[in-house]
């Protein structure tokens, strides 16, 4: 597997969270992928509207020769509208994603794992994300030790407890 730099990502290159969010996005048929569009619903784009701004916003990107591959962001989704994983107004929401060809090779849980390290550095309480049912992820986050906390027919609202 090539290098992999887990680093904070830098603020010119927030502007690569379109994408990464775009790839977060679980596409349950790859023959018809779901419009990029999909990145201008407001509960989708609050995802990375204005990421940087708030204490609570933080990224990691993984870095293979020097190319972001993947990225994991947090941020606390309080506002209108809120995140799918919105807990309460002290919880950051998780968000991962990893360019399809970086898949399934240790990255998300390395990006994962790293994130959590970062959150408990910082005193976070715990973390939460929402995932679709039918997204192979569930086991990675599962086996990261999020529990399902509610549901519905589609999807998992999951939380990890940081202490």
């Amino acid at each position: 597997m090539n290098e992999i730099v887990i680093r904070e990502i830098r603020e010119q290159e927030i502007e690569k969270l379109n994408e990464m969010l775009y790839e977060a996005i679980f596409q349950p048929n790859e023959q018809t992928p779901i419009p990029r569009s999909v990145l201008e619903i407001p509960e989708v784009y609050v995802y990375i509207k204005d990421f940087g701004k708030s204490k609570n916003d933080y990224c990691l990107v993984a870095e293979s020769h020097g190319e972001i591959v993947g990225a994991v962001w947090v941020r606390i989704l309080s506002g209108n509208p809120k995140g799918y994983g919105y807990v309460d107004d002290n919880t950051p929401e998780f968000s991962i994603s990893l360019f399809k060809e970086y898949r399934n090779k240790g990255i998300g849980t390395q990006l994962m794992l790293t994130m959590i390290k970062y959150l408990q550095e910082r005193n976070y309480i715990q973390t939460s994300l929402n995932v679709k049912k039918e997204n192979y992820a569930v086991k990675l986050y599962k086996k990261l030790g999020f529990e399902i906390i509610d549901e519905n027919n589609e999807d998992y609202l999951m939380l990890l407890k940081l202490d």
